[in-house]
């Protein structure tokens, strides 16, 4: 049993190690920014720490899509993204190779760097074997890099993701570690899952938002609508939503989204974004959608490159969610109930799944 407790205290560990390295990088490139625009007599850019957590027990059940969990550091606002003092210099030197993230005419621009982790199981928490009309088991450890770039209204985003499916994303011994905490029961079929496959994911996407002021005191309101395209072994899809807000003090940013390829919306700050301090604080009420047509899904086709368990995925999924967000200066946090759509035929039913999102500029 203690060689067992050892086994599930490396996963915490891991990831605590991992955000330490991160966090020690970001605060040596918040220090080189400041220093470097004081030098130039220029205002102070901050950057953004976001915490984002989905999981299904919001909603009362505990299977499928049944938990994720993502921090990203979005860095101050960037003259571009291979020599800027706002970026570490394992990242600048990383970007020469994305010298095309940095086309385009753009008020401002921003990298953003996520620690990332999804987990999927079946139905039956306690069967052992495989279950051919269920989902797999499946776990999914990246690190994404987002390159965004805005204008006063629009936004585009590039993503690229790297990591692990399989054993080696560390789900199992994750969800074990929390069951434990919490006294839940264990899913038991853990040796069923996929197994390991390095994962690559490129996503492309444009918001742009339409606001519609009103000179009374009633609230104001504004529609965001996306498209883009994800590709690779991971995923590949196209998709299309919008998210529409209505409410006091909208913040000068692009909505809340779930936990999703593109989906980050730390965008550049600008100078009237309630986060920094312009304004009072904010409260909003939204609802959005995200439409997907989808080419290939590991976590239901299986493995790429040998054979694995699969099920027969349905081609369109879409998401349809609304939540609550309140703003202040420096923050926003967030949270929204999601209804995701059958994705494989044979799933007995929708999902859903609760999400919260915690924003905080430093």
């Amino acid at each position: 049993m203690a060689v067992v407790g050892q086994k599930m205290a490396r996963v915490p560990a891991v990831f605590a190690l991992a955000v330490l390295a991160a966090a020690a990088q970001a605060r040596q490139a918040d220090a080189s920014c400041a220093a470097a625009r004081q030098a130039r007599h220029q205002p102070q850019r901050p950057s953004t720490w976001t915490l984002n957590f989905e999981n299904d027990l919001f909603t009362g059940s505990d299977r499928e899509y049944t938990n994720g969990v993502k921090l990203a550091w979005a860095s101050a606002n960037l003259d571009d993204y291979q020599s800027d003092p706002c970026l570490p210099a394992l990242l600048k030197r990383f970007n020469h190779w994305l010298k095309f993230v940095d086309a385009g005419n753009y008020s401002g621009r921003n990298m953003v760097v996520s620690l990332g982790q999804d987990m999927y199981t079946p139905r039956n928490r306690a069967r052992t074997t495989l279950d051919p009309n269920d989902r797999p088991y499946a776990g999914w450890l990246y690190f994404a890099f987002g390159y965004n770039a805005r204008t006063a209204e629009s936004m585009r985003t590039w993503e690229l993701d790297l990591g692990m499916v399989g054993p080696q994303s560390c789900a199992k011994q994750s969800q074990d570690f929390i069951h434990e905490l919490r006294g839940i029961p264990k899913w038991q079929g853990w040796a069923n899952q996929l197994p390991n496959e390095p994962g690559v994911r490129l996503t492309w996407e444009r918001k742009r938002r339409y606001l519609a002021p009103l000179k009374s005191p009633l609230p104001r309101f504004d529609i965001i609508p996306h498209y883009g395209a994800t590709l690779g072994n991971v995923s590949t899809f196209l998709n299309a939503g919008a998210e529409f807000r209505a409410g006091y003090t909208l913040p000068d940013d692009f909505g809340t989204s779930a936990i999703r390829p593109g989906g980050n919306n730390s965008s550049p700050l600008s100078e009237s974004d309630k986060r920094v301090g312009y304004a009072a604080k904010g409260i909003h009420l939204f609802a959005s959608l995200d439409a997907r047509l989808v080419l290939h899904n590991i976590f239901l086709d299986g493995n790429t490159f040998r054979s694995s368990p699969s099920v027969d995925k349905r081609p369109f999924v879409g998401d349809v969610a609304w939540g609550i967000a309140w703003s202040w200066p420096r923050g926003k946090i967030a949270y929204a109930h999601y209804i995701r759509s059958k994705e494989f035929h044979g799933q007995s039913a929708s999902q859903q799944f609760g999400s919260i999102t915690f924003s905080y500029v430093f």
